[in-house]
């Protein structure tokens, strides 16, 4: 894929900016309320647990839109969100301090990780078909919340539902800002969103010193590290392959992890490539030509800082969106990346059958040894290609096999 996108037209952007202000409104509405929970849950003030906001909003802000600049693509970064789940799990035990040098510790592992360039060959490993179900496997869940709202909230799923179709049928390039419009004008008639409660404030970083113990290290670093890692930045770096763009994890690795370390002191857990959110951005609904589909990073990246900036206050605006809007929203807006990675995880019958076994243990998202189901759906496709194909040659490198 060429990496010289051609001219920017003013109508270039209206879709990718649409793309990114949904996944900026998924990434908020739709896990952020854990950020929240981990504050209350390790008694951070009020004042530390807006410097959470600001700091993981600017830091994926500013590294997104960087990487997306630098490289032509739509490289949407993002916090780690399994690693605030755990972070619930371990900061009311741990001192706030040695909780800050974990990040360092973990943020400083993925610089050299990305600068040794080893994570980067891993990937490349890793066969089409299994990567294309591993990445179905993930976003099979979004699919189906996206109709399964419909009981708890019938009116507004049947409407966006049907919107979509229709507009999927007369203007499908637009159908996912149509239901955006939509939606919230629906919510709006029926009295849903109050923006009268919503008063912007500017967000004010805090500085915390960190500290480093070894409880800390083996604790609360090593495993975020994994998880990220795991979690994160194998599935996320599959989004972009699985969409074509052949980008290094190397610098993105790198830049990410520079990114965690500056904003570590100031509550920022783990920066990292976006998986489920990217695949809003990194398809055909953003834009017609791949080329120009980094408008999108650049336009997330812009939203993130927006919300950083006022921290909180504006953060709460997205979280008090129905979970069935949300819901629905983001599994209309990915119907796209689910059919087309089942596509491809299909097309090469001889990887046909390993590439299914990726996709449904994925999709069972299996939880052991605090590690998600992404990692273990990955684990159990290899395994089963190199039980089933180990050693042999392809049907290509040799044609006499019928």
């Amino acid at each position: 894929m060429s990496a010289s996108p051609a001219g920017l037209r003013p109508a270039d952007f209206f879709s990718p900016t649409v793309a990114a202000l949904i996944s900026v409104l998924v990434n908020y509405g739709g896990t952020f309320v854990l950020v929240f929970q981990a504050a209350e849950l390790a008694r951070l003030s009020p004042a530390q647990t807006a410097s959470w906001v600001w700091a993981v909003s600017i830091g994926v802000g500013v590294t997104g839109a960087l990487l997306s600049l630098r490289y032509k693509a739509p490289i949407i970064t993002a916090w780690s969100t399994p690693g605030v789940a755990f972070l619930a799990t371990v900061m009311p035990f741990t001192p706030y301090g040695e909780v800050i040098g974990a990040y360092v510790i973990s943020a400083l592992g993925f610089i050299v990780l990305g600068l040794s360039g080893a994570f980067d060959k891993l990937v490349r490993m890793i066969p089409g078909g299994i990567a294309a179900g591993l990445l179905a496997g993930i976003l099979l869940q979004f699919g189906v919340n996206a109709f399964g709202g419909a009981s708890m909230d019938p009116v507004l799923v049947i409407v966006l539902v049907i919107s979509y179709a229709l507009l999927k049928r007369y203007t499908s390039r637009f159908a996912v800002v149509g239901i955006l419009v939509v939606g919230v004008g629906l919510l709006i008639a029926q009295g849903r969103i109050d923006f009268s409660a919503i008063h912007l404030s500017l967000a004010a970083p805090v500085f915390e010193m960190p500290r480093f113990s070894l409880q800390a290290l083996l604790g609360v670093a090593l495993p975020l590290f994994v998880i990220t890692l795991t979690g994160q930045y194998m599935p996320g770096m599959l989004v972009l392959r699985n969409d074509g763009y052949r980008i290094s994890a190397n610098p993105i690795l790198a830049v990410t992890g520079l990114g965690s370390l500056v904003m570590a002191p100031f509550g920022a857990h783990a920066f990292n490539v976006a998986a489920i959110t990217a695949a809003i951005c990194t398809g055909r609904d953003a834009h017609e030509d791949p080329a120009k589909r980094y408008v999108a990073g650049l336009a997330c990246g812009m939203f993130y800082i927006l919300v950083g900036t006022f921290g909180v206050t504006l953060a709460t605006l997205f979280m008090v969106l129905p979970k069935a809007f949300i819901t629905t929203l983001a599994g209309l807006a990915l119907l796209g990346a689910i059919g087309g990675s089942l596509a491809n995880a299909m097309a090469d019958a001889r990887t046909r059958e390993t590439a299914l076994i990726t996709f449904l243990a994925t999709a069972a998202n299996v939880t052991m040894l605090g590690v998600g189901g992404a990692f273990w759906g990955l684990a159990a496709g290899l395994t089963a290609h190199v039980l089933i194909h180990g050693g042999q040659p392809r049907l290509a490198d040799n044609p006499a096999k019928p």
